[in-house]
């Protein structure tokens, strides 16, 4: 006997497997963060080094395994589309969301090299977006700049054995958290693609638009969550270079490695108006920071509702076409 399944039932069955995928990649996301970050305090790298590359690397986690998984899977338009759509989100929804709770504010000296990574690796994904693929290549001289980029933080970053004080995480433990970690995150991300694919087909959503929406909210969750723990305690400084990181390795780490793995095809949706608004949404947040604007209440309000009219816009597209 032949099960069938209506619509409704599809519909209904792929929206669980996104919030499934969801919960699965930020538990998983969180194990890895913080067993990495006992580990690194073992290894008695400064909190300064481990903000800056490894909270970044490990809220991004979820993006990486979306995106590789995906691709892979010949779903390059949620691939591209979600690391596209992540950065656009860390900033207008979870800078915005955060400048809810305090103000936000942070010297220009301290970002300003941090930032001019993040852009020089923002205009690197716009010059592959516009040649139409990254390949082989490409994906290993952007994880070549990535690797720079971390072994310059180490060097510019001095170690502070005061800081390794009280790491309740034996390294057992930790490794096991690892693990335990990636292996949720891997079913956390078949999840979510499977979901997201689905669902796009039901409603009839390309894929690159899912992927620049409810794929990316999803993934970008652990930088939500991380910020705005940082803005309840006023850790604006770790709040800015967690943003500022992890836009940066979603771009040299997730499209890199995803390109070594399997060459990434840009969908053209996407290498229009979204490549430009998430180009505008960068550099704007970049010159925010450099000029010293304190990101206060009005601002974050402004920085949501821009974000709401960029996904009411993805939508309402699709239904007036």
């Amino acid at each position: 006997m032949t099960l069938e399944l209506s619509t409704y039932d599809v519909g209904i069955l792929a929206t669980g497997a996104i919030i499934a995928g969801i919960w699965l990649l930020v538990m998983g996301g969180n194990w890895t963060i913080n067993a990495a970050v006992a580990i690194a305090q073992r290894a008695k790298l400064s909190r300064m080094f481990i903000g800056a590359t490894i909270i970044a690397f490990g809220t991004s986690v979820p993006e990486l395994f979306t995106s590789v998984n995906a691709n892979l899977q010949g779903f390059a338009g949620i691939s591209l589309g979600n690391v596209v759509g992540s950065n656009i989100a860390n900033v207008l929804l979870v800078i915005g969301a955060s400048a809810l709770i305090c103000t936000l504010v942070v010297k220009p000296g301290e970002v300003m090299r941090d930032l001019a990574i993040m852009l020089l690796a923002t205009a690197v994904l716009v010059g592959g977006m516009l040649y139409g693929v990254f390949t082989l290549w490409m994906g290993l001289a952007m994880f070549g700049l990535l690797v720079a980029f971390v072994v310059w933080q180490y060097v510019n970053n001095e170690i502070d054995t005061s800081e390794v004080e009280d790491i309740e995480m034996s390294a057992a433990k930790a490794t096991f958290f690892v693990v335990a970690g990636i292996a949720t995150l891997a079913a956390g991300s078949e999840l979510l693609v499977q979901g997201a694919v689905t669902a796009g087909g039901v409603i009839g959503v390309p894929e690159a638009i899912i992927g620049l929406t409810a794929v990316a909210v999803g993934t970008s969750l652990p930088e939500l969550t991380a910020s705005i723990a940082a803005a309840l305690k006023r850790e604006t400084n770790m709040l800015f270079g967690n943003i500022i990181g992890s836009n940066t390795f979603n771009i040299l780490s997730i499209i890199g490695l995803t390109a070594m793995l399997k060459p990434l095809v840009v969908d053209p949706v996407l290498a229009g108006f979204d490549m430009w608004f998430m180009v505008a949404v960068t550099v704007g947040f970049a010159a925010m920071l450099m000029a010293g604007v304190r990101i206060t209440r009005p601002i974050g309000i402004a920085f949501l509702a821009a974000y709401l009219v960029f996904t009411v816009y993805q939508f309402s597209g699709m239904m007036w076409a």
